[in-house]
C-alpha cells in the first residue's frame, strides 16, 4: 500500500453532517430506531444501497476501537477514512476504491464478521464518502492501524486476529544493558495503558509479553518501536502480536507485574520492586520518550537514536542519593565496589552530617538507572538501602587541606572499572544481586576448599560451589543474597597470592 497521508478520521463536525445520519433515504434508515437486527433481510433488502466505496457497519459491541473496525477492512485494501458513532454502536468505513469495498461486502455475506466475539452487520453505505473532521486526536489509532496491513495478499483472519490482540510479544537483541520489566513499562506506556508485563528468557534471548487496555494502543506501540533501540547502539526492540489476548500475572517483582492488581504476592523469594523505582521511571515528563508523540514513528526513530534518557530530566545526572546506609560500618570503598558492578562509579561522598546517607556519582544517567533500579530495597550491612536519582549534577571534592576524615573519595582512576572498555563482556553479564556469584581470575594452584573458606571468612554460609572446565572460573552460592553482597564487597579484587586478583560479580545461574 502506498503513503498513509490522506488517511482522515474523526467524528460529526456538526449539524451539516448530521443530516447524513438521519435522512430517510442514508443506508442508516432502517435501523433507525435501533431495534432492527440482521434478520429482517426482506426489509434491508427492499432498501439495500448500490455499491459504493463506503461501508456501513451495525451491532458493533460498545467497546470496540477504531483499529478493530478498521481491521475488518485491513485485507481487503485500503482504507482511506473512518467515522465511528459511539452512542449508536455503529461506524462508516471509507475504502480505497470500490472495487475493495465489493469484495469486503461479498467476503462477508459468506463469513459473518466478529468484533470482540460479537458478530456484526455489513452493508454499502449510501455515501461515496466520509466528510470528517481530521483533526480528531483518534487519527493516531487509524494511521498506525493502516499502515499495519501486511500485503494485500495476507490472510484474511490473521489480520483480524492480530489487530484485535492487547498482547506484544517483544524480543530484545543485541542486550548490552538489561532492561527492567520498569524500563519497558515506562517506555510502551507512551502508547495507552499498560495492564501486564511477563519477563522471561528463551533461547538466551531476553523476551517480554506486555498487555494494554486496548488492541489499538498495541498497534501504536508496535508501529512506533519495532526496530528501535531502548539505548545508543544496543538493546534493539523486536516486536510482534501474540497469540495470547490475556495474561495470567501470579506475582508482582521484577520478573512480572499486573498493574491492575497491586496486592499479588512477590512470590518465591523474588524481591517484591519497591514503588520508589516505579515512580522515578514515571516522573519523565520532559525525556525524549516522555515527550514522544506516538503519531511520529520519525520521532520514535530519532529519539531511540540518541541516547534515551528513563527517568528524571533528558540529560539526566549520573549522581545517586542512597539512604538508609549502616552508619558504622560503610565506607567510600565499599560503596564504590558494590555499585561497580552496575557502572563505572567516579566519586562517593559519604554525607558529613547524615552518614547514614551517600552521593555516589556514576559515569552516566544509564549506569546510574541500572544500579538503581538493581540496587534500590536490596540489604547491606543488615539495612536495606534506597537508592534514588539525585538532584546533584556531580559529586564535588571536599576543598584543598579540608580533611573530611576520608568520607570522600574519588575513584575516576581506579584500575577497577568494569566498563571502561567499549563491548566489553562485561556489558553482557549484569545481572540483579543473587545468592549465587561467579568468579574469575582464580589462580590454577587455589582449590575448591581455599575458596570455600576464604567465602565462609566473609562471614557467610556457602550453600554450593562449582568450577568452570578451566577452573579459572567458578560459581559459589551463598545461603541469602544479603550474604552474596557482603562477600562481593568483601573479596571483589581479592589478592590471591602472585599478584592475582578474583574478580566477582552476581549471576543469573544457580548451581
Amino acid at each position: 500500500m502506498d503513503g498513509i497521508s490522506d488517511v482522515a478520521v474523526g467524528v460529526k463536525r456538526g449539524s451539516e453532517e448530521l443530516s447524513m445520519y438521519n435522512s430517510p433515504n442514508s443506508g442508516m434508515s432502517s435501523i433507525s430506531d435501533g431495534a432492527s437486527n440482521g434478520s429482517d433481510s426482506k426489509k434491508q433488502k427492499v432498501e439495500e444501497a448500490p455499491p459504493s466505496r463506503v461501508i456501513h457497519i451495525r451491532k458493533l459491541p460498545l467497546e470496540a476501537s477504531e483499529t478493530e473496525v478498521i481491521a475488518l477492512g485491513l485485507p481487503f485494501g485500503k482504507v482511506t477514512n473512518i467515522l465511528t458513532l459511539k452512542g449508536k454502536n455503529q461506524a462508516f468505513l471509507e475504502m480505497g476504491t470500490e472495487e475493495a469495498a465489493v469484495t469486503m461486502v461479498n467476503y462477508y455475506a459468506t463469513v459473518t464478521p466478529h468484533v470482540r466475539n460479537v458478530p456484526v452487520f455489513i452493508q454499502y453505505s449510501n455515501h461515496k464518502e466520509l466528510k470528517t473532521d481530521a483533526s480528531n486526536q483518534r487519527t493516531q489509532a487509524v494511521l498506525q492501524a493502516v499502515s499495519a496491513v501486511q500485503s494485500p495478499s495476507s490472510d484474511v483472519q490473521e489480520v483480524l486476529a492480530a489487530a484485535s490482540s492487547p498482547v506484544l510479544r517483544i524480543i530484545i537483541d543485541n542486550m548490552f544493558y538489561p532492561v527492567t520489566l520498569d524500563v519497558l513499562q515506562q517506555i510502551f506506556s507512551k502508547f495507552g495503558t499498560v495492564m501486564k508485563i511477563i519477563t522471561f528468557t528463551k533461547n538466551n534471548q531476553f523476551q517480554a509479553l506486555l498487555q494494554f487496555s486496548d488492541p489499538a494502543n498495541a498497534q501504536q506501540a508496535k508501529l512506533a518501536l519495532d526496530g528501535q533501540n531502548i539505548y545508543n547502539s544496543c538493546c534493539t526492540l523486536r516486536i510482534d502480536f501474540s497469540k495470547l489476548v490475556n495474561l495470567n500475572v501470579k506475582y508482582n517483582n521484577d520478573k512480572s507485574r499486573d498493574y491492575t492488581r497491586p496486592e499479588l504476592p512477590a512470590g518465591d523469594g523474588q524481591p517484591s520492586l519497591d514503588h520508589s523505582v516505579a515512580a522515578a521511571f514515571n516522573k519523565d515528563s520532559t525525556s525524549l520518550l516522555g515527550a514522544l508523540n506516538p503519531l511520529s514513528a520519525a520521532a520514535a526513530a530519532a529519539a531511540a537514536a540518541g541516547r534515551v534518557a528513563l527517568a528524571g530530566q533528558a540529560g539526566s545526572s549520573g549522581v545517586l542519593l542512597v539512604s538508609n546506609l549502616n552508619e558504622e560500618m560503610v565506607t567510600p570503598q565499599s560503596l564504590f565496589t558494590l555499585f561497580g558492578v552496575y557502572g563505572d562509579v567516579q566519586r562517593v561522598k559519604i554525607l558529613y552530617n547524615k552518614k547514614d546517607s551517600a552521593l555516589i556519582q556514576m559515569s552516566d544517567s544509564n549506569q546510574a538507572q541500572l544500579a538503581m533500579s538493581h540496587l534500590n530495597g536490596q540489604k547491606m550491612y543488615g539495612k536495606i538501602i534506597r537508592v534514588t536519582l539525585s538532584k546533584h549534577q556531580t559529586v564535588a571534592l571536599p576543598r584543598d587541606g579540608l580533611d573530611d576524615q576520608g568520607l570522600t573519595k574519588d575513584f575516576a582512576n581506579s584500575p577497577l572499572h568494569r566498563f571502561k572498555k567499549p563491548g566489553s563482556k562485561n556489558f553482557q553479564n549484569i545481572f540483579p544481586p543473587s545468592a549465587t556469584l561467579h568468579l574469575s581470575n582464580v589462580p590454577q594452584d587455589v582449590t575448591e576448599d581455599d575458596l570455600r573458606l576464604l567465602f565462609s571468612n566473609a562471614g557467610g554460609t556457602v550453600k554450593a560451589f562449582k568450577f568452570f572446565q578451566d577452573r579459572k572460573m567458578a560459581l559459589i552460592q551463598m545461603s541469602t543474597v544479603e550474604e552474596a553482597i557482603q562477600a562481593l564487597i568483601d573479596l571483589h579484587n581479592y589478592n590471591m597470592g602472585g599478584n592475582q586478583h578474583l574478580r566477582v560479580s552476581f549471576s543469573k545461574s544457580t548451581i
